[in-house]
């Protein structure tokens, strides 16, 4: 057998006995420099956190309309966007079944700067209760087709009459009685041509019955503790206000 051969055999040997002497590899033994993944991830994020902290610091001295109006801003906003929302909402922020579209003017919470951060910072839920077993299914169908007579879509005439009065009993509390919505409440406009879960007959008798459970996670709860967590959820916050002013 070679010697280099050999050399570097008991070389390997003992590059591994130093190795797992000072780094952990061995059960719980932490190793003799203390280092772990965890502590060079965040290394890694406290040094970036300070490197983009006076960027994030100009920011936060404007408010979220003037931040939507700034490219930079944007962009950085956009990358937040895509990290941490573009998951349920879309990358192009257009939404999807059961998760709104940002890029129009239906907000089921309110579309203005400071609700949209509130909305970010705390989240929301979305409660519409199960209706099925108080009203039966065929007061359930009646109401869908007055439901879907408030929005101009085709639907069986003589059900919707009769489903007035059920929704008047049952639904107008939330909804209000001409079926605008309540947007302190998150009830949705039930007026417009636009639908989260979707506007089918089949789809409204299934909301009704069975209700629906919408969950918007709170956002500084992701963002963990980040020293420029605040900064973050503003431009956020502004990004997403910019989305549905460029229509």
């Amino acid at each position: 057998m070679p010697r280099w051969w050999l050399g570097l055999f008991y070389g390997t040997m003992v590059f591994s006995v130093v190795y797992l002497i000072l780094w952990p590899g061995m059960g719980s033994y932490a190793g003799l420099l203390g280092w772990t993944s965890t502590g060079e991830y965040e290394a890694e994020v406290k040094a970036a956190e300070a490197q983009f902290q006076p960027v994030y610091a100009g920011f936060m001295k404007q408010d979220i309309a003037t931040v939507a109006a700034n490219p930079d801003a944007r962009s950085i906003g956009k990358n937040l966007f895509l990290t941490y929302c573009s998951q349920c909402h879309g990358s192009d922020a257009a939404g999807a079944k059961g998760f709104p579209n940002l890029t129009d003017h239906d907000w089921l919470y309110g579309g203005d700067p400071d609700t949209i951060k509130a909305t970010l910072t705390n989240g929301r839920s979305g409660v519409m209760p199960a209706l099925g077993a108080a009203i039966g299914p065929e007061k359930t169908r009646d109401v869908a087709n007055y439901v879907m007579s408030l929005s101009g879509r085709k639907h069986d005439a003589a059900r919707a009459a009769a489903g007035k009065t059920v929704f008047a009993e049952n639904c107008a509390a939330c909804h209000t009685p001409a079926g605008t919505g309540m947007q302190a409440m998150g009830a949705p406009n039930l007026t417009d041509k636009v639908w989260l879960y979707g506007g089918s007959e089949a789809t409204i008798i299934e909301t009704i019955t069975k209700g629906r459970n919408g969950v918007m996670p709170a956002m500084a709860q992701t963002l963990g503790t980040t020293s420029n967590k605040d900064a973050k959820l503003h431009l956020l916050a502004a990004y997403v206000y910019s989305l549905s002013q460029q229509q």
